[in-house]
């Protein structure tokens, strides 16, 4: 399949919001629960967050990776193989690009008391995140 056809390939609307449902309902109870409940005293530890969080942007964050990640799926990963498969492969090169921004890149830019303790958790965090959401997107677009 080349470039183009793979850029417009035919996506139903059903699947395409499926899919953004299938990142934001799983990451943002997860992103909650694991930045301002579970390791909220060693993310406070590390004295880089704003003390009153702005959770409203956070969620329009989450919703414009889900629309951008929904979009991207059926256009790279949708038709080689498994649907299970897919998805894995799938949350594993959204893990590495997501990490890529939001762990190595804030590490590499902002204050914190700790980078190793923040490079731990928020890899554990995207590796949960990930390996969870790519299988549901996958599954939002399987035949």
């Amino acid at each position: 399949m080349s470039l183009a056809q793979a850029l417009n390939r035919p996506v139903t609307a059903r699947a395409f919001w499926l899919g953004v449902a299938a990142y934001v309902v799983p990451t943002f109870p997860i992103g909650y629960v694991w930045h301002l409940v579970i390791f909220a005293p060693v993310y406070r530890d590390l004295a880089m967050y704003r003390g009153d969080v702005i959770i409203p942007f956070g969620l329009l964050s989450m919703l414009i990776q889900g629309v951008v990640f929904s979009w991207v799926y059926p256009r790279v990963f949708a038709g080689r193989s498994a649907w299970l498969r897919n998805g894995v492969r799938y949350g594993l090169a959204l893990a590495v690009l997501s990490w890529s921004f939001t762990t190595l890149a804030v590490a590499a830019k902002n204050v914190m008391t700790s980078v190793p303790t923040y490079m731990l958790l928020e890899t554990g965090f995207t590796l949960v995140q990930f390996a969870l959401v790519g299988p549901l997107i996958a599954l939002a677009y399987r035949d």
